[in-house]
């Protein structure tokens, strides 16, 4: 390819609203152009990348015995209510109505659709199954941002698996979590594979695959010592033992007027860690009480699966003054009957503690939980601070900032017994199948890779994905000789297979050399007429900046042994 003839804009300069180093580098290399919020036109430079990546994506896949399909993106909203998830998905689903009426949606995600396809397996004998596409998913994302990691449109790679028992899940969820190690291998982006909500897609057992990255948007705890590795809505750790002092035989009330925040009562001598703080959450519909120590922070997730949520969220002052009496900051659940009740681990057996009362400007003191607090369910509420113990060997947990890049699920028989996927089994009995799912998502990878891989003069692209090989820069395009030889090289290494483009254009060489490490590819051929006197041309790589001089007719053997 000739850059003359090649559509790359690149800017000097990137738009003011870009704050994730992917997206100022991709904007100004030229791979891309916002649309409008959160969607993206991928220009030439990024849809070889994304090729790229989808081949070595479906290349593993294929070699766990992945079978590709393609769904429809436009579904029936009947399969979503027929799964709950109509509702659950909330504001994010795209939705529309044909001109009979009909209600459809926009593909978030394919579990729903996957089962559906699965009543097609009748026999044990046909299994297992492994059925994976590469397709477009729509996700209304209510604040898009740094380009292409949080995005309205994007293209997902998604692989379902189909198994007669739990042993047959947990082998291909293993096959899955290998491929997925593989892939990132390849694409040069060092992945850790942490422990992880399920969120509402529902099953036993989940594992994500983080980058780390400054621009990252999930946190996740790691141990140093011996690998425990969790996201945040999923980690635990190690808590000191509190013995409390005992306190009265009853709850004592006390005036505390003008004091709403756990602060303000720990400096009028209750400390945080001896407070109960409780929170006012509508859940399916029911308000309910979630309580945790004064000291702690609750992670909403854990209790959205705690409680397999369908709907979750924060009460409004005005269901709170409803159901309780009082406004935040007053408010406990010592003698609450008519509300559910769920507290964090870490307040179990505690004595002595002190709440809100459920009355403005007072508090209970001498609260013993299990005997004054009626709790319908113990859970783990908590949100992992960093520098807490591990909960496996007790070393500091470090709390760092990741960009997901895979997500791999345990669904159990969840949806296949919501869409009658069903087979016999070697008795014949019918069973409902076991199903994983398995995503990657292929702009987010694109993108993952430019944080990694990047310096001060743009992109540093890994060779398996980089949009060119090689960039073969004429120092002086009038200057014949030169034209001459970049021109030779050019055709030997094309008719080598490598992807060279062909810098033709009449500009400065300094405009050259930037674009091309802006665009970051893996090698650049330098011609110029000084060089051709001493019958030599550079050589540079763009990942180390090592420069070598090379002579003439050695280049092309040196380039294409180095990608054998």
């Amino acid at each position: 390819m000739r850059w003359t003839s090649f559509f790359s804009p690149t800017l000097r300069d990137a738009p003011a609203d870009a704050d994730a180093i992917s997206h100022k580098l991709l904007i100004r290399g030229g791979f891309m152009r916002q649309l409008h919020s959160g969607h993206y036109i991928l220009l030439p430079l990024a849809f070889r990348v994304r090729k790229k990546i989808i081949e070595v994506i479906r290349n593993e896949m294929d070699a766990i015995g992945g079978q590709e399909v393609q769904m429809p993106t436009l579904q029936p909203s009947s399969i979503w209510k027929d799964s709950g998830r109509w509702e659950s998905m909330g504001e994010i689903m795209f939705r529309l109505e044909d001109r009979h009426g009909s209600e459809s949606a926009l593909g978030v995600t394919a579990e729903e659709i996957f089962a559906t396809a699965a009543n097609e397996i009748s026999s044990y004998k046909q299994l297992p199954q492994m059925w994976y596409q590469i397709h477009t998913k729509y996700r209304d994302e209510p604040r898009p941002k740094s380009g292409l990691l949080r995005v309205r449109e994007f293209t997902m790679k998604d692989a379902y698996s189909f198994d007669i028992d739990e042993k047959g899940l947990d082998e291909a969820f293993n096959k899955q979590h290998q491929a997925y190690l593989k892939i990132f291998e390849r694409l040069d982006l060092e992945v850790v594979p942490v422990e992880a909500s399920s969120g509402n897609m529902g099953g036993s057992d989940s594992i994500e695959f983080m980058v780390r990255a400054e621009s990252g948007e999930d946190d996740v705890l790691l141990c140093g010592e011996c690998g425990y590795a969790a996201n945040i809505e999923k980690a635990v750790s190690q808590l000191p033992l509190i013995t409390d002092e005992p306190g009265p035989n009853e709850p004592e009330k006390f005036a505390t007027p003008g004091i709403r925040t756990i602060a303000a009562l720990a400096e009028n001598g209750h400390s945080a860690e001896k407070q109960i703080k409780t929170m006012v959450y509508v859940i399916n519909g029911e308000v309910s009480l979630a309580l945790v120590r004064g000291d702690h922070l609750i992670n909403e997730q854990k209790l959205a699966d705690a409680t397999q949520a369908i709907t979750i969220r924060p009460a409004s002052k005005e269901e709170t003054i409803e159901h309780l009496g009082a406004e935040p900051g007053s408010l406990g659940a010592v003698g609450v009957v008519d509300l559910p009740i769920l507290a964090d681990l870490a307040l179990e057996s505690r004595k002595n503690m002190t709440t809100g009362a459920n009355e403005d400007d007072f508090h209970w003191s001498g609260v013993d939980v299990e005997r004054d607090i009626n709790v319908n369910q113990w859970i783990d509420l908590r949100e992992v601070q960093a520098g807490e113990p591990c909960i496996d060997c007790g070393g500091n947990l470090e709390m760092v900032s990741t960009i997901e890049s895979g997500h791999i699920f345990k669904l159990g028989t969840k949806y296949a017994e919501v869409f009658g996927a069903k087979v016999l089994d070697d008795n014949g009995a019918s069973r409902p199948l076991v199903m994983g799912s398995y995503g990657i998502g292929v702009e987010r990878a694109l993108a993952t890779i430019v944080e990694t891989h990047h310096d001060d003069k743009g992109i540093v692209w890994p060779l398996a994905v980089a949009p060119f090989h090689v960039v073969i820069t004429i120092v002086q395009i009038k200057d014949d000789e030169s034209v001459r030889v970049a021109e030779e090289i050019y055709q030997n290494l094309s008719e080598e297979g490598v992807e060279v483009l062909l810098d033709d254009r009449d500009a400065r060489p300094g405009v050259k050399f930037a674009d091309a490490e802006l665009i970051g590819i893996p090698i650049r051929i330098t011609v110029g007429p000084k060089g051709l006197a001493d019958g030599v041309i550079e050589l540079v790589n763009r990942g180390t900046g090592d420069m070598n001089l090379i002579a003439i007719d050695e280049v092309v053997g040196i380039i294409t042994d180095s990608f054998s």
